[in-house]
């Protein structure tokens, strides 16, 4: 049994997935306590609860405390079974946190699956649609495993109601572990802005906000077509695409914020992240290492990336990974940048 507290660290939810999806993993089972015990709203909410249950279907777990509001849980996997799945939030929550629950297990599972997803899409607290399917899933690629995405509908926060369909392929010869420590050469910018229910004005200020602050060209400014009653939501989403990463930065309106200050808010980040050295932002370097540790773990081999900012997130996942696999995940700053380095323990 392996024990975890959800207040160490970074004190959310990242605690419970990571948990629940190394426990799939390894087979071994997991007790933790104080959920998510640094939030204004402690405990399991609607959308935890969501990637509770979808791990148990997938692994016939036996499962003790999955209830809105608890604060422990105890979860004992079975075997995994590839498969078609539907998991539903059933509100505005993250439907791509729950992807990233279940899909290390089902990646390594003995056959292809398609999971249904329903919720939120495009979420201020959890990863976009567009960055699972532009940032992560060409670095899934690379150790061997297929993840195609398809968005059938856009869910913004509060309404929800957003759909996408995943199909995982599991890597044929294993998952191969590999260094990623450069960008490369940049190879194509271009910001989008996501507006369904709200006037066109909005979008036409914020790309205008952020083209002149970057210097980019209308050609390089977009606003996709979105059906109006997916809405309202707005997302102002800027792409880096690079030799060997592709990095999306993505700011959010919502009620009483001006297209300007959304505008500024990605031009700040989009500046830090150019500015530093790292091959990866702070997010990805999050999400990458679960799938990397596993690589390493199953190869025996030794995996590298570098970052351009070490948070607590990153911090406490690295833990997580260390309590349930025989790796070591050894951060180390050097040259403007973060690297960690992963290898057998």
């Amino acid at each position: 049994m392996i024990e975890l507290d959800g207040s160490v660290g970074e004190g959310g939810g990242q605690i419970l997935r990571t948990g629940l999806a190394l426990a799939m993993c390894t087979g071994q089972p997991l007790r933790i306590h104080s959920i998510r015990a640094k939030r204004p709203k402690p405990g399991l909410m609607r959308q935890h609860l969501s990637c509770v249950q979808a791990a148990q279907a997938i692994s016939s777990a036996v499962v003790s405390g999955a209830e809105l509001g608890s604060s422990s849980l105890q979860f004992e996997p079975g075997a995994v079974r590839a498969g078609d799945y539907r998991f539903a939030v059933g509100s505005a929550g993250s439907c791509t946190l729950v992807l990233q629950t279940v899909l290390p297990a089902l990646m390594r599972a003995n056959a292809p699956s398609r999971i249904e997803l329903s919720g939120g899409t495009h979420n201020p607290m959890a990863p976009p649609f567009h960055f699972i399917e532009r940032c992560f899933a060409p670095l899934l690629k690379r150790m061997g495993v297929g993840l195609a995405l398809q968005l059938r509908r856009h869910g913004f926060y509060p309404a929800g109601g957003g759909e996408a369909v995943a199909t995982i392929t599991p890597a044929e010869h294993g998952l191969q572990p590999f260094d990623l420590l450069h960008r490369g050469a940049l190879r194509e910018v271009y910001a989008e802005c996501l507006v369904p229910g709200l006037p066109r004005g909005v979008a036409t200020r914020e790309l205008s906000t952020l083209g002149e602050a970057m210097g980019w060209s209308n050609d390089q400014l977009r606003t996709p077509a979105v059906r109006q009653d997916e809405g309202p939501g707005n997302a102002l989403m800027a792409t880096l695409a690079y030799e060997q990463v592709t990095e999306l930065v993505t700011a959010f309106g919502e009620k009483n914020r001006s297209a300007e200050s959304v505008a500024a808010a990605a031009v700040a980040e989009l500046r830090v992240f150019q500015a530093g050295s790292g091959a990866v932002g702070p997010h990805l370097a999050d999400q990458l290492a679960l799938p990397l540790a596993l690589a390493v773990h199953d190869s025996g081999r030794t995996a590298a990336y570098s970052f351009t900012e070490l948070t607590e997130h990153a911090r406490t996942n690295f833990e997580v990974i260390e309590a349930f696999l025989p790796v070591r995940c050894e951060t180390q700053g050097a040259d403007g940048a973060w690297r960690v380095t992963i290898s057998p323990h």
